[in-house]
């Protein structure tokens, strides 16, 4: 085959298809309660600048690695390395840590989906029963959902870049901002909303500590899909002509408006139906605040709007939650995608084939490993507990594994690249980069402070899974 490479059309197309691949579950829902219980304002002060001073060189490294090669990882880090050089080890990974965490979003895009049909169908009311969660992910239902979200997901991938990618991009994207902005509106209506917005915004740098501000670094992060690999490959569909600094800029501004848009979202309908609430009680994980919390919120709209418009709210976020993750699920995929594409000379119906074979049965597995088959829901232990085979996908792919691929990508740049090379490709598109401040900045970020920090993160994620011996 050897087909030329694919492009994205426009800097408009990458960065709404970058954007889509960051903005994920994890925004919707895990920043703003993540923010406030971590001081609110001040949260969001620590987030916003690791963004900009740890996540935005990572990010670039991670794009002028896939622009300069114009592979995904796997090819990428050989093709600056040499074919014969360890580094080879870093492009597989970056490659295995998309594919296993694919299974991962793809259980939980799934489960997104049901509840999405479950309150379409009025059944709203059997949502919010705290009990029903357990019931829904036991119930072989699932299954048929998984066929629809692997078959949405098929037709965007097998479209490639521009008509697939790029397309469902620019379609979801601006559908997902205007779904988010409507249910803000609506919410800021409420009585005692305001409470919500304060609990959001308002600096609280007493909650501060060492827990707040790893946190903030982790969702920073892993809200920009770095050490997925999924940079390297959208970076790869960039021409070289093409401005990758301001692309990569309005990719981590947008991905933080939608997480702080979102933020004024859930806080104030927490305290709209429960003035009294303790922002130390609400649950951080975004599974249970989407599947087990937040329905019971929804339902209680009943008493100003009535059953039924108490239902299309919930449907409008569910719905909305779905694009989030579909938008991301399509970028985690596209990875391996485009390894199998390039590396073995298949199409790309081919490769797609082959991962619903592979990833596919390792997602049934994760399914069924929450108490449908008792080998899988008590797969091995560890950290002082017994995990299942979704626990452990978790644990060391998407905690574990993602600062690491960060790491190596940093110490890649700097020993292997060596720093002029990576400047001179990167101020491609951009002429203006090679006298900025910010090529200063990032140089020497990225060969001092930013590995540290990264290993540091990946040390003591290792001690505290795995060891229950947390470092700080």
């Amino acid at each position: 085959m050897n087909a030329e490479r694919e492009h994205f059309s426009s800097k408009l197309g990458f960065v709404l298809a970058a954007a889509g691949s960051a903005v994920g579950i994890g925004n919707m829902v895990g920043f703003p309660v993540a923010a406030t219980k971590g001081g609110g304002g001040a949260f969001l002060v620590i987030y916003a600048a690791f963004v900009a001073f740890i996540c935005l060189p990572v990010m670039l490294a991670e794009m002028n690695l896939g622009r300069k090669t114009q592979l995904d990882p796997q090819g990428a880090y050989p093709a600056i390395a040499g074919s014969k050089s360890p580094w080879r080890f870093a492009g597989w990974l970056a490659v295995l840590t998309p594919f296993m965490i694919g299974v991962f979003y793809m259980v939980i895009t799934v489960w997104i989906l049901g509840y999405l049909l479950q309150t379409v169908m009025g059944n709203l009311d059997t949502l919010a029963n705290p009990d029903y969660f357990g019931t829904f992910i036991n119930n072989y239902s699932v299954f048929a959902y998984l066929v629809v979200v692997a078959a949405i997901v098929h037709v965007i991938l097998v479209g490639g870049v521009r008509k697939g990618i790029e397309r469902a991009s620019r379609i979801l994207m601006p559908s997902l901002f205007v779904m988010l902005l409507g249910l803000v509106a609506f919410v800021l209506t409420l009585d005692n909303a305001w409470t919500g917005v304060r609990f959001f915004l308002v600096p609280d740098f007493s909650q501060v500590d060492g827990d707040v501000i790893s946190g903030a670094l982790s969702q920073a992060f892993f809200s920009l899909s770095l050490g997925m690999g999924i940079l390297i490959t959208y970076g790869s569909y960039f021409r070289q002509r093409d401005d990758l600094v301001g692309s990569a800029k309005l990719v981590a501004v947008a991905d933080s408006l939608v997480a702080f848009v979102a933020g004024l979202m859930i806080l104030p309908a927490i305290f709209v139906f429960n003035p009294d609430t303790n922002p130390e009680n609400l649950n951080e994980s975004s599974v249970a605040m989407i599947f087990t919390f937040l329905p019971q919120i929804f339902l209680a709209l009943q008493d100003t709007l009535g059953y039924g418009g108490a239902s299309a709210v919930a449907a409008v976020f569910f719905l909305l939650v779905f694009f989030a993750a579909i938008t991301s699920l399509v970028s985690i995929i596209e990875v391996p995608t485009s390894t199998i594409v390039r590396k073995y000379n298949i199409s790309r119906k081919r490769a797609l084939g082959l991962l619903a074979l592979t990833m596919g049965s390792l997602t049934l597995i994760a399914i069924a490993s929450f108490g449908m088959i008792s080998f899988f829901t008590n797969f091995v232990s560890y950290g002082g507990g017994s995990q299942s085979f979704f626990d452990v996908i978790y644990d060391v792919f998407y905690d574990t594994v993602l600062p690491l691929n960060g790491l190596l990508i940093c110490l890649f740049v700097v020993w292997r690249w060596k720093q002029a090379s990576f400047h001179e490709a990167l101020a491609e598109g951009n002429r203006s980069y090679s006298q900025s401040l910010l090529k200063r900045y990032i140089s020497f970020s990225l060969s001092t402070f930013i590995p540290v920090i990264l290993a540091l993160v990946f040390i003591n994620t290792v001690a505290s899974i795995f060891f229950a011996a947390p470092l700080f």
